[in-house]
Protein backbone atom coordinates (compact mmCIF):
# COMPACT_ATOMS: atom_id res chain seq x y z
CA UNK A 1 0.00 0.00 0.00
CA UNK A 2 1.17 3.50 -0.72
CA UNK A 3 1.88 5.60 2.35
CA UNK A 4 -0.04 8.51 2.61
CA UNK A 5 1.69 11.99 3.31
CA UNK A 6 0.19 11.49 6.69
CA UNK A 7 1.61 8.58 7.55
CA UNK A 8 5.43 9.81 5.64
CA UNK A 9 5.19 12.98 8.19
CA UNK A 10 4.20 10.23 11.11
CA UNK A 11 7.12 7.78 10.16
CA UNK A 12 9.90 11.37 10.25
CA UNK A 13 8.29 12.38 13.33
CA UNK A 14 9.57 8.89 14.91
CA UNK A 15 12.84 9.30 13.66
CA UNK A 16 12.87 12.76 15.44
CA UNK A 17 12.36 11.48 18.54
CA UNK A 18 14.27 8.53 18.39
CA UNK A 19 17.27 10.85 17.42
CA UNK A 20 16.12 13.43 20.15
CA UNK A 21 15.92 10.51 22.52
CA UNK A 22 19.96 9.89 22.27
CA UNK A 23 20.57 13.39 23.22
CA UNK A 24 18.60 13.51 26.33
CA UNK A 25 16.79 10.13 27.62
CA UNK A 26 12.98 10.42 28.27
CA UNK A 27 13.64 9.97 31.73
CA UNK A 28 15.89 12.54 32.20
CA UNK A 29 12.98 14.89 30.09
CA UNK A 30 10.14 13.90 32.17
CA UNK A 31 12.03 14.79 35.50
CA UNK A 32 12.85 18.46 33.75
CA UNK A 33 9.07 18.88 32.28
CA UNK A 34 7.54 17.23 35.70
CA UNK A 35 9.51 19.95 37.61
CA UNK A 36 8.42 23.21 35.78
CA UNK A 37 5.37 25.08 37.08
CA UNK A 38 1.85 23.70 36.24
CA UNK A 39 -0.48 26.53 35.22
CA UNK A 40 -3.70 26.62 37.58
CA UNK A 41 -6.06 26.92 34.79
CA UNK A 42 -5.94 25.86 30.85
CA UNK A 43 -5.61 28.99 29.60
CA UNK A 44 -5.67 27.40 25.76
CA UNK A 45 -9.49 26.18 26.60
CA UNK A 46 -10.44 29.09 28.46
CA UNK A 47 -9.44 31.13 25.48
CA UNK A 48 -12.04 28.60 24.08
CA UNK A 49 -14.92 28.69 25.88
CA UNK A 50 -15.30 32.08 24.89
CA UNK A 51 -18.78 33.53 23.76
CA UNK A 52 -17.89 34.56 20.51
CA UNK A 53 -15.49 32.47 18.37
CA UNK A 54 -12.09 32.67 19.32
CA UNK A 55 -9.72 32.86 16.45
CA UNK A 56 -6.47 30.19 16.50
CA UNK A 57 -3.75 31.98 14.32
CA UNK A 58 -0.94 29.64 13.03
CA UNK A 59 2.83 30.75 12.39
CA UNK A 60 3.55 28.57 9.30
CA UNK A 61 6.05 29.13 7.04
CA UNK A 62 5.27 26.03 4.60
CA UNK A 63 2.85 23.11 3.47
CA UNK A 64 3.09 20.25 2.05
CA UNK A 65 0.00 20.94 -0.02
CA UNK A 66 1.09 24.22 -0.84
CA UNK A 67 4.60 24.54 -0.68
CA UNK A 68 6.30 27.70 0.30
CA UNK A 69 4.12 30.41 2.46
CA UNK A 70 6.23 32.83 3.83
CA UNK A 71 9.84 32.58 1.89
CA UNK A 72 10.52 35.92 4.11
CA UNK A 73 9.46 34.59 7.94
CA UNK A 74 9.86 36.85 10.66
CA UNK A 75 8.18 34.68 12.77
CA UNK A 76 8.66 36.83 15.98
CA UNK A 77 6.72 39.68 14.35
CA UNK A 78 3.89 37.59 12.91
CA UNK A 79 2.96 36.23 16.64
CA UNK A 80 3.08 39.88 17.82
CA UNK A 81 0.91 40.68 15.18
CA UNK A 82 -1.33 38.25 16.17
CA UNK A 83 -1.82 39.12 19.32
CA UNK A 84 -2.11 42.83 19.00
CA UNK A 85 -4.43 41.81 16.32
CA UNK A 86 -6.99 39.94 18.99
CA UNK A 87 -5.95 36.05 18.61
CA UNK A 88 -7.44 34.17 21.43
CA UNK A 89 -4.54 32.20 20.65
CA UNK A 90 -1.19 31.10 18.50
CA UNK A 91 -0.26 27.97 16.63
CA UNK A 92 3.11 27.58 15.90
CA UNK A 93 4.52 24.95 13.39
CA UNK A 94 7.60 23.25 14.89
CA UNK A 95 7.82 19.92 12.06
CA UNK A 96 10.52 20.68 10.68
CA UNK A 97 10.47 18.54 7.25
CA UNK A 98 7.74 19.56 5.39
CA UNK A 99 5.94 22.06 7.26
CA UNK A 100 9.53 23.91 7.58
CA UNK A 101 8.90 24.39 11.42
CA UNK A 102 11.61 24.26 14.35
CA UNK A 103 11.17 23.72 18.37
CA UNK A 104 13.02 27.39 18.59
CA UNK A 105 10.29 28.93 17.14
CA UNK A 106 7.95 28.31 19.70
CA UNK A 107 10.25 28.98 22.49
CA UNK A 108 11.00 32.56 20.78
CA UNK A 109 7.14 33.28 20.44
CA UNK A 110 6.64 32.23 24.15
CA UNK A 111 8.77 34.61 25.60
CA UNK A 112 6.90 37.69 23.35
CA UNK A 113 3.33 36.75 24.22
CA UNK A 114 0.97 36.14 26.65
CA UNK A 115 -1.61 34.26 24.35
CA UNK A 116 -2.31 30.87 24.81
CA UNK A 117 0.12 28.90 22.33
CA UNK A 118 -0.57 25.69 20.62
CA UNK A 119 2.80 23.27 19.50
CA UNK A 120 1.34 22.16 16.13
CA UNK A 121 3.58 19.01 15.09
CA UNK A 122 2.96 15.59 14.69
CA UNK A 123 2.83 13.48 17.99
CA UNK A 124 3.76 9.78 18.03
CA UNK A 125 5.14 9.62 21.16
CA UNK A 126 4.65 11.01 24.70
CA UNK A 127 8.29 12.30 24.48
CA UNK A 128 6.86 14.84 22.69
CA UNK A 129 4.61 16.01 25.13
CA UNK A 130 6.99 16.81 27.35
CA UNK A 131 9.24 18.73 25.26
CA UNK A 132 6.32 21.19 24.42
CA UNK A 133 6.18 21.86 28.41
CA UNK A 134 9.45 22.10 28.18
CA UNK A 135 9.09 24.52 25.14
CA UNK A 136 6.40 26.81 26.26
CA UNK A 137 3.39 25.28 24.55
CA UNK A 138 0.00 25.25 26.45
CA UNK A 139 -1.51 22.68 23.73
CA UNK A 140 -0.58 19.71 22.07
CA UNK A 141 -2.29 18.54 18.93
CA UNK A 142 -3.54 14.79 18.77
CA UNK A 143 -4.18 13.53 15.53
CA UNK A 144 -6.51 10.49 15.37
CA UNK A 145 -5.66 8.91 12.34
CA UNK A 146 -2.03 8.58 13.85
CA UNK A 147 -3.45 7.32 17.43
CA UNK A 148 -5.78 4.79 18.88
CA UNK A 149 -8.13 5.41 21.40
CA UNK A 150 -5.68 4.14 24.46
CA UNK A 151 -3.00 6.17 22.89
CA UNK A 152 -5.10 8.77 22.83
CA UNK A 153 -6.29 8.30 26.75
CA UNK A 154 -2.85 7.99 27.75
CA UNK A 155 -1.81 11.17 26.11
CA UNK A 156 -5.08 13.18 27.36
CA UNK A 157 -3.91 12.06 30.48
CA UNK A 158 -0.16 12.92 30.46
CA UNK A 159 -1.45 16.53 29.06
CA UNK A 160 -3.37 16.90 32.60
CA UNK A 161 -0.49 15.93 34.55
CA UNK A 162 1.48 18.67 33.30
CA UNK A 163 -0.97 21.46 32.88
CA UNK A 164 -1.09 21.07 28.63
CA UNK A 165 -4.35 20.97 27.02
CA UNK A 166 -4.88 18.34 23.88
CA UNK A 167 -6.69 19.41 20.76
CA UNK A 168 -7.74 16.40 19.31
CA UNK A 169 -8.01 16.55 15.79
CA UNK A 170 -10.89 14.36 13.81
CA UNK A 171 -11.80 14.01 10.31
CA UNK A 172 -14.59 11.59 10.05
CA UNK A 173 -17.17 9.70 12.29
CA UNK A 174 -15.26 7.18 12.91
CA UNK A 175 -12.03 9.44 14.20
CA UNK A 176 -14.67 11.55 15.78
CA UNK A 177 -16.15 8.53 18.09
CA UNK A 178 -12.11 7.27 19.20
CA UNK A 179 -11.73 11.10 20.40
CA UNK A 180 -15.00 11.30 22.12
CA UNK A 181 -14.09 7.75 23.98
CA UNK A 182 -10.77 8.86 25.20
CA UNK A 183 -12.10 11.34 26.79
CA UNK A 184 -11.09 14.43 24.52
CA UNK A 185 -11.85 17.76 25.71
CA UNK A 186 -11.28 19.76 23.15
CA UNK A 187 -12.28 18.21 19.24
CA UNK A 188 -10.97 19.94 16.21
CA UNK A 189 -12.00 18.76 12.86
CA UNK A 190 -9.73 18.95 9.90
CA UNK A 191 -11.38 20.30 6.67
CA UNK A 192 -8.19 19.26 5.23
CA UNK A 193 -8.08 15.42 4.82
CA UNK A 194 -4.52 14.67 5.78
CA UNK A 195 -4.16 11.58 3.22
CA UNK A 196 -4.64 13.43 0.03
CA UNK A 197 -5.35 17.44 1.37
CA UNK A 198 -8.70 18.24 -0.41
CA UNK A 199 -10.77 20.54 1.67
CA UNK A 200 -14.24 20.55 2.22
CA UNK A 201 -15.62 23.08 4.63
CA UNK A 202 -19.12 21.17 5.80
CA UNK A 203 -16.84 18.60 7.19
CA UNK A 204 -16.92 20.73 10.45
CA UNK A 205 -20.52 21.57 10.40
CA UNK A 206 -21.40 17.96 9.69
CA UNK A 207 -19.45 16.60 12.35
CA UNK A 208 -19.95 19.32 14.96
CA UNK A 209 -23.81 18.25 15.24
CA UNK A 210 -22.30 14.25 16.53
CA UNK A 211 -20.24 16.17 19.49
CA UNK A 212 -21.54 17.11 22.59
CA UNK A 213 -22.36 20.48 23.35
CA UNK A 214 -20.35 20.88 26.41
CA UNK A 215 -16.88 19.78 24.49
CA UNK A 216 -15.42 22.53 22.65
CA UNK A 217 -14.95 22.47 18.93
CA UNK A 218 -12.19 23.67 17.02
CA UNK A 219 -12.63 24.21 12.61
CA UNK A 220 -9.58 23.53 11.09
CA UNK A 221 -8.48 24.57 7.48
CA UNK A 222 -10.06 26.05 4.95
CA UNK A 223 -11.68 29.60 6.05
CA UNK A 224 -11.09 32.44 3.81
CA UNK A 225 -14.15 34.77 4.38
CA UNK A 226 -16.29 36.15 6.74
CA UNK A 227 -18.82 34.15 5.69
CA UNK A 228 -17.15 30.99 6.35
CA UNK A 229 -16.95 32.28 9.70
CA UNK A 230 -20.47 33.53 10.28
CA UNK A 231 -21.56 29.82 8.93
CA UNK A 232 -19.16 28.00 11.38
CA UNK A 233 -20.14 30.27 14.23
CA UNK A 234 -24.18 29.35 13.64
CA UNK A 235 -23.08 25.55 13.55
CA UNK A 236 -21.93 26.31 17.05
CA UNK A 237 -18.24 26.09 16.48
CA UNK A 238 -16.51 27.75 19.45
CA UNK A 239 -12.95 28.07 17.63
CA UNK A 240 -11.10 28.43 14.36
CA UNK A 241 -7.77 27.38 13.49
CA UNK A 242 -6.49 29.93 10.61
CA UNK A 243 -2.88 29.55 8.90
CA UNK A 244 -2.80 30.01 5.37
CA UNK A 245 -4.96 32.95 4.93
CA UNK A 246 -3.51 34.72 7.59
CA UNK A 247 0.07 34.02 6.76
CA UNK A 248 -0.19 35.08 3.20
CA UNK A 249 -2.24 38.38 4.04
CA UNK A 250 0.51 42.02 4.60
CA UNK A 251 -1.73 43.34 6.97
CA UNK A 252 -2.42 40.49 9.39
CA UNK A 253 -4.32 43.08 11.40
CA UNK A 254 -7.08 44.14 8.80
CA UNK A 255 -7.45 40.25 7.90
CA UNK A 256 -8.23 39.12 11.24
CA UNK A 257 -10.76 41.90 11.26
CA UNK A 258 -12.69 41.14 8.01
CA UNK A 259 -12.48 37.45 9.12
CA UNK A 260 -14.39 38.53 12.14
CA UNK A 261 -16.52 40.33 10.29
CA UNK A 262 -15.50 43.91 11.85
CA UNK A 263 -16.05 45.45 8.35
CA UNK A 264 -19.28 44.20 7.64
Amino acid sequence: MTPTILNTIAAHAKERVAADKAVLPLGSLRETAEACPTAPSFPFESALAAPEVSFICEVKRASPSKGMIAEDFPYMTIATDYEAAGAACISVLTEPKWFLGHDDYLRDIRSAVSVPLLRKDFTVDEYQIYQAKLLGADAVLLICALLDQQQLRDYIQLCDTLGLSALVEAHDETELSSAAGAGARIIGVNNRNLKDFTVDLRNSLRLRELVDKDTLFVAESGMKTAADIALLREGGVNGVLIGESLMRAPDKKQMLSELRGDTL
